[in-house]
């Protein structure tokens, strides 16, 4: 039985349909097709029903797609085993977060293919949810609080954030002493997410309201500089413009708690040798605050 079957098959079962399959794969739709023609005539059984929305598992899909994913995992531990030391093949597709992926782990990504020259990289920069599994990613790297999911995390380093304003704001609206009172008050925001914040021990949980909003940091690291109101923002972002002055912490006394990087990826058994080395070269470079620039490589 051919390997590459069963891991086509494995893909299209976790993904859902033949044309993201033939995406994480790499490969064209109809290459995925036949494939999964060939394997299903071989089981002589049907392993997987085409609908229009994708394809779904049968009954003995479901029963072999738990096989054929041991068996492919084992293949990937046995290719890593033999492999030279240190040496990766083939390609790693990787979602990384917009707002400061540009500059704190663009870096790392380019290390790990400088040590790496065998080793395909493609990264996607986008503050969106990136849906792994549908879209054929194989890991994440994602900032912040981490959601309740059947994906796999693993910590990478911290990350600290503060509200600010531009002094500008202040001047004009005042700055606020308490979470009642920073309701009050124009909140920049990406969509309209609750801000936490740390009164003590005790987390609270503030809904703000705005009429600026956006869908990554960098625009609201301007609009706040700008004087549009306050922003809830990773240190690594406002840094600098704290530095020159052009913005200011405000509700000192209630800092956000800290937050983390993190490594996401699709359950399974064994983790690719690739995400455990991105991992590991993450953790190596991230682990002091975030908000400082990485070291230099050596």
């Amino acid at each position: 039985m051919d390997i590459e079957e069963l891991q086509t098959f494995v893909e299209v079962a976790d993904a859902g349909g033949v044309s993201s399959a033939a995406l994480r794969l790499g490969v064209s739709k109809s290459i995925v097709s036949r494939r999964l023609f060939r394997l299903e005539a071989e089981l002589g059984v049907q392993l997987l029903a085409r609908t229009t929305r994708g394809a779904a598992l049968t009954e003995a899909g479901a029963t072999f797609r738990d096989y054929a994913a041991r068996v492919c995992a084992e293949i990937d531990v046995a290719k890593e085993t033999i492999l030279p030391a240190g040496d990766l093949r083939g390609r790693l597709r990787v979602a990384v977060p917009l707002s400061f992926g540009q500059t704190h782990f663009a870096p790392i990504l380019a290390e790990m293919a400088r040590r790496h020259p065998q080793l395909q990289i493609h990264t996607c920069y986008s503050d969106r949810f990136v849906d792994l599994i549908t879209e054929g990613y194989d890991c994440a790297i994602r900032v912040g609080y981490l959601q309740d999911s059947n994906l796999i995390a693993r910590r990478v380093g911290p990350l600290y954030g503060k509200l600010v304003a531009s002094p500008d704001y202040i001047k004009a609206h005042g700055s606020p002493e308490t979470p009642e009172e920073l309701v009050a008050h124009e909140a920049l925001m990406q969509g309209t997410e609750a801000w936490q914040l740390m009164d003590g021990d005790e987390i609270i949980t503030v809904r703000p309201q705005g009429r600026f909003k956006a869908d990554n940091g960098p625009a609201l690291v301007a609009a706040a500089a700008a004087g549009l109101g306050i922003a809830y923002l990773p240190d690594c972002l406002t840094h600098d413009y704290i530095a020159s002055g052009a913005l200011v912490p405000v509700m000192t006394h209630y800092p956000p708690p800290p937050a983390a990087a993190y490594v996401i990826r699709p359950p399974g058994q064994h983790p690719a040798r690739k995400i455990r080395v991105l991992t590991e070269l993450l953790i190596e470079y991230c682990e002091p605050p975030p908000h400082l620039a990485p070291a230099p490589f050596r």
